[in-house]
């Protein structure tokens, strides 16, 4: 080939490489960065349990032990003080009988004086109740958010954060950021 075709062509080549080059650039810049309008962003919500231990004083009233059970002293001493009273009434036989039956009623007496007065016999104390109670608390740990593309496609992707109105958007519908 001749000199001057050769050259034709190289120029040819370089001034069409170059005006695509610029082209390209200019198409990039122009275009600038793709945006797509948040349809909706729903938190997502994680909830934690802390457990709390809650104490307060009470009153609490026991019976004093027992060291008679059986209330013997009691019968005891009123079958003699009924026997006694008994014995103080009528003659004969029937002062016999009459001291029986006052030793009768008098041991039941005492049984149930004494009793009474073991039952009454009580003291209180202040002891520390505790209980677990549970405090839940809630934070939110990203959002599911939903995007619409300019060609009117719906697209979904998780964020650590609320985008706002639009997010930004490369070729392949990625989300980058949000606005």
């Amino acid at each position: 080939m001749n000199k001057f075709v050769t050259k034709a062509l190289v120029t040819g080549i370089a001034i069409a490489t170059a005006g695509g080059l610029t082209a390209c650039n200019r198409n990039a810049s122009a275009e600038g960065p793709q945006y797509a309008k948040v349809v909706s962003a729903t938190p997502i919500k994680k909830t934690t349990n802390n457990p709390r231990q809650v104490c307060h004083e009470e009153t609490v009233t026991h019976h004093k032990p027992v060291k008679d059970q059986h209330q013997i002293a009691g019968t005891a001493i009123g079958a003699v003080a009924g026997g006694l009273l008994g014995h103080q009434v009528g003659g004969g036989k029937g002062k016999t009988l009459a001291t029986v039956a006052g030793a009768v009623a008098g041991g039941y007496a005492g049984k149930k004086v004494q009793e009474n007065h073991q039952e009454n016999a009580t003291y209180t104390t202040q002891e520390q109740k505790c209980e677990t109670v549970n405090n839940p608390s809630t934070t939110v740990v990203g959002y599911n958010v939903k995007y619409q593309l300019p060609d009117g496609t719906v697209h979904s992707t998780r964020m650590d954060h609320n985008p706002g109105d639009t997010v930004e958007i490369k070729q392949g519908t990625t989300v980058v950021s949000s606005n």
